[in-house]
């Protein structure tokens, strides 16, 4: 196995259990690696006569051309193989099965199996859809692996999973060097039609963003439905929906939804049929966020949601992605009706709580609205944060009421 050996001291993250190597970290090779292969992490220190180096194994994982350079996946000297793949599987699966998630059941059969660094499989995302697995690669070293990683999922869920979808086309880097990037590993079924606490929603995994759906936010919707009755809501970014038809259950009187993609639209208008068929509560608008906002009356909503895309996905994003959440929460704080209630988010992983807050709060600030914070918002149990790796807390939120 080829072995990359690290700076003197720069192994403190890693023996801090931080799962990332960056590239500015290491001194030289023993042999230049693939895109995606397994390597060592060694780290350097001085012997007792000054003039040599001792090394000491640190982690091994995956490497890749970039920024992050490796990306561990254990800490100790053992090979990863479908037995480390299995075993790994195994406890997050076991773990689902203490949140209540696993096995699915007939009012939730969605969640997050595996997230990444947060179960110790940094690069690898899998989403459960019923009978379907949808499997993401974030390295190469798991898009190489990804067949091992099937025949373990495989062998930990048994029948519960008939179908493998492997997809990847949007999260892999030096994509036009693979091959197989989207497509079934196992199965191969049309049913795309899920449940989330009694609610069904179709699942896009061929060619919706992430894995289909955003499982993430099952939680806080569930919580809006508890402010939906008798308001009128407006879900921003509504991508699938699902905020707009837990408010539809919730008792609101109206709900319109927006979206820049008219894909998005018909996806909403598709998942809202299924659940409230003929509703003529619902109205859908394909439409610019900051527009829609702009152009709209005062009071016309008294329920706000704002859950966009990421606004920054690299550092050097950060001090325009925080103007924009300043500027899309200012014309929300503008609009609302009186009394009315915000639930406002940022998926930004790079973009921290505090941050974002004040962003919100400067928001606030300059409407002029007096606002009070009910719920701090987070992704919930089944995208668990590696607590060694605090960049895996992407999903901040934050219901407001404004006077």
């Amino acid at each position: 196995m080829k072995q990359l050996f690290l700076k003197y001291g720069k192994d403190e993250s890693l023996k801090r259990y931080h799962p990332w190597v960056f590239s500015g970290a290491i001194h030289h090779v023993s042999e230049q690696p693939e895109d995606g292969e397994v390597v060592q992490v060694m780290g350097a220190k001085p012997n007792a006569d000054g003039r040599s180096w001792d090394y000491e194994h640190l982690g091994t994982g995956h490497f890749q051309r970039g920024s992050i350079m490796v990306r561990i996946l254990t800490f100790n000297d053992e090979p990863i193989d479908k037995d480390f793949y299995t075993k790994r599987i195994r406890s997050a699966y076991n773990a689902r099965k203490t949140m209540g998630l696993a096995p699915v059941n007939d009012r939730t059969n969605a969640y997050r199996l595996v997230h990444g660094e947060g179960d110790m499989l940094s690069g690898l995302v899998i989403d459960i859809y019923k009978q379907t697995a949808v499997m993401q690669a974030h390295s190469v070293g798991m898009h190489n692996d990804r067949m091992v990683i099937a025949q373990a999922l495989k062998e930990v869920l048994g029948d519960e999973v008939q179908n493998i979808y492997y997809k990847s086309e949007t999260t892999l880097p030096f994509m036009a060097e693979m091959s197989d990037i989207s497509g079934f590993l196992l199965g191969g079924s049309t049913d795309d039609v899920a449940m989330e606490n009694g609610l069904k929603f179709h699942v896009d995994w061929l060619k919706g963003q992430k894995t289909g759906f955003f499982v993430d936010q099952r939680d806080n919707r569930a919580l809006l439905q508890h402010y939906a009755q008798d308001r009128k809501v407006l879900n921003m970014f509504c991508y699938t929906g699902g905020f707009s038809f837990y408010a539809m259950r919730g008792g609101a009187t109206l709900v319109h939804s927006v979206d820049s993609s008219q894909k998005a639209i018909d996806l909403t208008n598709a998942n809202v049929e299924l659940n409230f068929p003929d509703d003529p509560r619902h109205q859908a608008f394909c439409a610019d966020a900051f527009k829609f906002l702009a152009d709209m009356k005062k009071d016309d909503y008294d329920l706000i949601v704002l859950d966009p895309p990421a606004f920054a996905k690299h550092r050097a994003a950060l001090h325009n992605a925080l103007k924009g959440y300043t500027r899309i929460n200012e014309k929300a704080f503008q609009k609302i009706a009186h009394g009315g209630i915000l639930f406002t988010f940022s998926c930004s992983q790079v973009v921290t709580k505090d941050q974002f807050r004040a962003a919100v709060f400067t928001a606030a600030a300059q409407a002029k609205r007096q606002v009070r914070i009910l719920h701090q918002l987070h992704q919930p149990a089944d995208h668990p944060i590696n607590i060694y790796h605090p960049e895996g807390e992407y999903l901040k939120g934050l219901v407001l009421q404004v006077e």
